[in-house]
């Protein structure tokens, strides 16, 4: 009878050893699961803050692309005359495409200098080309 009372209190300390080993693993798990958990909200904080940035800079781009460009207008007076700067432009497009048979699309740039004492605007296409009209 000894033995068995020996064998049944070996089996109960080898269960209430496995009990707690089950235990320590089970708790072990729930905190590696807080941990990574807690890992995770920061992760997905600093996810949606990165998205949030990047779509208020989308909006400013957007807004930028689709603000209506600055309309300018400039007028020359003098004489009893005006000229605006589209009317100046005109003439020396039509110089460009009529007279000298280019294309407007050929046109990088265009420089014009106005000397009214001489009631004459220079200009100057695509640095190569120059010429003056009359006010």
């Amino acid at each position: 009878m000894n033995g068995m009372k020996l064998e049944e209190e070996k089996c109960q300390q080898e269960k209430k050893s496995s009990e707690e080993f089950v235990g320590e693993m089970i708790e072990s798990a729930k905190k590696a699961t807080k941990k990574a958990t807690a890992k995770a909200e920061v992760a997905a904080k600093e996810a949606a803050k990165k998205a949030d940035t990047m779509t208020t800079e989308a909006k400013k781009a957007v807004a930028k692309a689709t603000k209506k460009p600055l309309k300018e207008e400039i007028y020359l007076q003098y004489a009893g005359k005006e000229i605006s700067k589209d009317e100046l432009i005109k003439r020396i497009k039509d110089i460009w495409t009529k007279e000298l048979n280019k294309k407007i699309g050929d046109i990088v740039t265009i420089t014009v200098y106005l000397k009214p004492e001489d009631n004459k605007a220079y200009y100057v296409i695509n640095g190569e080309y120059s010429d003056s009209i009359d006010l």
